[in-house]
């Protein structure tokens, strides 16, 4: 798994101050994706070594959101599993374009996750028709339990 950038942004999480690490060779191709570049097999590995790198270099945040990874969910997963054991302060989340099923290996080691295509005609999360749906995951019990927290992106109507 390859990742070509990060930002620290204040939108994708709720609440939360989030390393956004934007991860290549997405092989979802959505029409209309505003990230299609990122369907190239491009950037640097994104391992431990390279994640703690990321991490260090963004104080502050309070979450590492993985914008991407569908080829490779349980790097996703195994990466997610890392910043738990050695930064337990943070949170972590996946923007996933697939669906909620193919998403459900890595729902245990995340606390958020994002997941749905983008379709044109629906909009993106900030649009009240998305398909898309993002979820706080609360993994105290047996299974992960899904809170649909879709509606917190709604631009408000003036």
């Amino acid at each position: 798994m390859k990742y070509l950038d990060y930002k620290v942004v204040f939108r994708e999480v709720p609440d939360e101050i989030a390393l956004a690490i934007n991860i290549s060779g997405c092989p979802v191709h959505c029409p209309g994706c505003h990230s299609s570049y990122l369907a190239g097999d491009i950037g640097e590995v994104l391992d431990e070594s390279s994640l703690m790198t990321l991490i260090e270099a963004s104080k502050g945040i309070t979450c590492v959101s993985f914008m991407g990874g569908d080829a490779d969910p349980l790097n996703v997963k195994r990466l997610s599993d890392w910043v738990h054991a050695n930064y337990p302060a943070l949170k972590t989340c996946w923007y996933s374009g697939r669906g909620l099923d193919a998403a459900a290996p890595v729902l245990p080691s995340l606390d958020f996750v994002k997941v749905g295509p983008y379709v044109e005609e629906f909009g993106p999360l900030d649009s009240p028709s998305t398909n898309q749906r993002f979820y706080r995951i609360d993994n105290s019990g047996s299974a992960p339990a899904l809170e649909d927290w879709t509606k917190r992106f709604l631009r408000k109507i003036l």
